[in-house]
């Protein structure tokens, strides 16, 4: 295992509540990434250091490209579409009181498998649901607390999840129509060292997890031995990600929420370049 505390770099620096979600989108060359509680979505691009930011109406756990351009949007009430011309429509409406929408990911055959969590974090109170293109809504798990990181091994056939107060990552295997089966854990995170958030998997199919309130981002192989480990200076990471023009650099989104006396970059954007390689990832087919 290999492991290191310097290798980051400040891609923007900023105070986010709950900063989350980022996403490399290929057709803009831009980095996209969200801050939950005060419902903004911003845009990074590396190239120009070019920064946007757009308030939505309602808090927002993920955002995601659209194969046909625009976003799509896991928000407190649903599942939302910003088109091109920055029209808003539901795609799926289901408002629950006391819940919302939280970390999201597409799949090979562009899906999006969006999660939901009970404000006050009450056990079980959360999903885990597919939607397609048409908006067909279909419940992947029903008993989640705090649904967070979701993401694909590069051919496909592993998916990889966190439920966050179990401490662990979970993996399943994809059968040919999407669906998952044979739930069982990949790797658990020890007491003291933090909690799984955001996943992504690498070109090597080993897979990256950021640590609420461990301060790092861990690497584990498709066996789940613990490879890497860098250590940042804020408490809270939250989601990691690859992105860049080659897939090289991984991206990291921190929180200063809940912190009685934040560093100074909590809730800032990382990066760490030339951290490993990823992989594409499909935009929503919707």
């Amino acid at each position: 295992m290999t492991a290191t505390g310097t290798a980051f770099e400040v891609a923007v620096h900023t105070e986010a509540s709950l900063g989350e979600g980022p996403t490399w989108d290929p057709a803009t060359g831009r980095l996209l990434w969200l801050d939950i509680l005060n419902s903004r979505v911003h845009t990074h691009d590396p190239a120009t250091g070019r920064r946007t930011v757009r308030r939505t109406d309602q808090h927002v756990g993920a955002v995601k490209p659209r194969a046909g351009g625009g976003l799509v949007l896991n928000l407190r009430d649903g599942i939302g579409l910003l088109d091109p011309d920055d029209t808003f429509r539901w795609l799926h409406r289901e408002p629950v009181p006391g819940r919302r929408g939280n970390d999201a990911a597409v799949a090979p055959d562009g899906s999006l498998w969006a999660g939901t969590m009970r404000y006050d974090e009450a056990r079980g109170g959360g999903t885990l649901t597919r939607y397609t293109g048409d908006g067909t809504a279909e419940t992947v798990l029903d008993d989640v607390t705090v649904s967070n990181g979701t993401g694909w091994s590069p051919d496909g056939t592993l998916m990889y999840y966190a439920d966050t107060p179990t401490r662990r990552i979970d993996v399943f295997d994809v059968a040919a129509d999407g669906r998952v089966a044979g739930r069982r854990p990949l790797a658990a995170i020890e007491d003291g060292a933090g909690f799984p958030d955001g996943l992504c998997v690498d070109a090597d199919g080993c897979v990256w997890v950021a640590l609420w309130d461990g301060g790092a981002v861990r690497r584990y192989t498709p066996s789940g031995d613990l490879d890497r480990v860098i250590t940042l200076p804020v408490p809270r990471v939250t989601a990691c990600a690859f992105g860049g023009p080659d897939l090289t650099d991984l991206y990291l989104t921190t929180a200063r929420v809940g912190l009685s006396a934040p560093h100074p970059l909590a809730g800032s954007l990382l990066v760490v370049p030339g951290a490993g390689r990823g992989v594409a990832q499909p935009a929503f087919a919707g």
